[in-house]
């Protein structure tokens, strides 16, 4: 079973930062894709970003892409999401995710393609 804790969000001006953690919970975190995905009310949840277990390549949606920057420190078993240029666009639950089994070889870039999933945490960004 792996659990997924997130923390960091909050409330930030247009233009400002944040960055968001995600502690996992899993005996073999350096193996896993991981992933970050939003969802704003009324809409239904997005791919923000995600990470590979092997080369530790990234992948972003286009409307975060230069703004956004998802990272993972394997000995903390956790994975990071920092964002600058906020905008209020960007305000929504974020929430990070788990594959159901490690050693992925395709890109996750699909809600479908997890199985694990935190609590979420709120990113709200004023104009």
């Amino acid at each position: 079973q792996v659990q997924l804790v997130e923390s960091g969000g909050g409330l930030v001006r247009s233009g400002g930062s944040l960055r968001l953690s995600c502690a996992v919970s899993a005996p073999t975190f350096s193996s896993y894709y991981m992933g970050w995905f939003r969802q704003a009310p009324g809409k239904e949840r997005e791919f923000v970003a995600a990470i590979s277990w092997r080369d530790e390549r990234t992948y972003y949606a286009d409307s975060v892409k230069g703004r956004f920057t998802i990272s993972r420190v394997n000995v903390k078993n956790t994975v990071y999401l920092q964002m600058n240029n906020l905008a209020p666009e960007d305000t929504a639950v974020y929430y990070c995710a788990a594959p159901g089994s490690p050693y992925g070889v395709y890109a996750k870039i699909k809600a479908n393609d997890y199985n694990y999933w935190g609590q979420g945490t709120q990113v709200t960004v004023s104009s």
